[in-house]
């Protein structure tokens, strides 16, 4: 297998995992923080895209990313992610 097929699996994978583990951890926020219906909706929704957002931050970070590359790869990472973009920092 050549390198950038096995990073694009790895980052696939890892981008899933994050998002199941994601999906878990706001659920259970939730949970304590006693939701239910439309605000546990609302809550796990917006919880959920913080932390697909929060994930591409990360691996740029990995990546030593900074400035206008930084921003390119996030939004790239984000949207694949289906994530709602970040604030710009």
């Amino acid at each position: 297998m050549n390198k950038p097929l096995l990073s694009a699996v790895f980052t696939a994978c890892a981008l899933f995992a994050g998002h199941s583990f994601a999906a878990d951890s706001c659920a259970d926020q939730a949970a304590a923080k006693k939701l239910n219906g439309a605000a546990k909706t609302s809550f796990v929704k917006k919880c959920e895209k913080t932390a697909g957002a929060s994930a591409c931050a990360a691996q740029a970070a990995e990546k030593k990313l900074n400035g206008a590359a930084k921003n390119s790869f996030v939004k790239k990472c984000e949207k694949d992610a289906g994530a709602a973009p970040a604030a710009a920092k």
